[in-house]
């Protein structure tokens, strides 16, 4: 005998994830779009209005998307925390979408490391690095680092484990040294940054250190704020044993940075290096 299906005031029940009407798709392509028109006219040195080309040209565009973002992201968590309105269907449905937005910074970073090979290996002067480049150190500040980045996947594993056990409090404890790891990787690349012997403008390897590096930088920030929110929600006791995606989600993420700088460093710090001087980090530039 077939299941009688029960029909509600609002129509058949089902579990997909219909969303409700939301505003905020369309004030983020707007602010994306205000962010990137101040970003190109800043980087092509276009006054605007009489107004001198400024960094400040990106604030209200970056300021809308930072907004956005936590608007719309409060409101997931609330469909999901307070609604109770994410099914097994739309569960599978973020996992889905969160390994795809993974598969694509990948691609960024195959980019990246494709342009940094390509100069490397066809280099015009047939040297590489090129004469006159002094590299840093890869045994020095950037060991240091892989270190740092290394340990922090090993707190990330050992607060899943805490939170799989049900133990929130130690999973809590775990993301914070997580977090922690993460500022202080952050800090240390600023280091770095600020004591390289070669700027961004200086050639082909300067410029593709920076972009490879400073892409991957980029990504630790966003990572290591979206653990600090996990950590907050997992404080606030939004996760349970069974149910913690938010969690899951953040840890792939890092471990995906995790790996990356792996390659980074053995392909830009360690190969790319090649027989070039060598810089002591904390010594003065030439």
């Amino acid at each position: 005998m077939s299941e009688i299906v029960k029909y509600t005031s609002s129509g058949k029940p089902h579990p997909y994830h219909l969303l409700n009407p939301s505003a905020w798709p369309l004030l983020s392509s707007f602010a994306a779009g205000l962010f990137f028109l101040g970003l190109i006219l800043f980087m092509h040195e276009q006054p605007v209005f009489g107004i001198e080309s400024s960094i400040w040209y990106i604030a209200p565009g970056l300021l809308g998307l930072l907004s956005c973002m936590y608007g719309w992201w409060r409101d997931v968590v609330n469909e999901g925390v307070i609604d109770k309105a994410h099914s097994p269907i739309a569960k599978v449905g973020f996992r889905y979408g969160m390994v795809l937005f993974i598969a694509s910074a990948a691609m960024c970073f195959v980019a990246l490391f494709w342009a940094f090979f390509a100069a490397a290996l066809y280099h015009v002067g047939g040297v590489w690095p090129p004469e006159g480049v002094t590299v840093i150190d890869p045994l020095d500040l950037p060991l240091l680092m892989t270190m740092i980045l290394l340990l922090s996947g090993c707190t990330a594993t050992w607060a899943h484990a805490e939170m799989i056990d049900g133990r929130m409090k130690e999973a809590a404890k775990a993301l914070g040294v997580t977090v922690g790891l993460g500022v202080v990787f952050i800090g240390f690349q600023v280091y770095e940054y600020a004591h390289a012997p070669f700027g961004f403008k200086d050639g082909v390897f300067s410029s593709a250190f920076f972009m490879a590096t400073g892409f991957h930088g980029f990504h630790v920030v966003i990572g290591t704020i979206f653990l600090f929110v996990i950590w907050m929600r997992t404080r606030r006791g939004d996760f349970t044993a069974k149910d913690h995606f938010g969690f899951e989600a953040a840890a792939w993420y890092w471990h995906f940075v995790d790996v990356v700088w792996l390659f980074l460093f053995v392909a830009i710090y360690v190969w790319g290096a090649g027989d070039a001087p060598i810089h002591v980090m904390g010594a003065p530039s030439h």
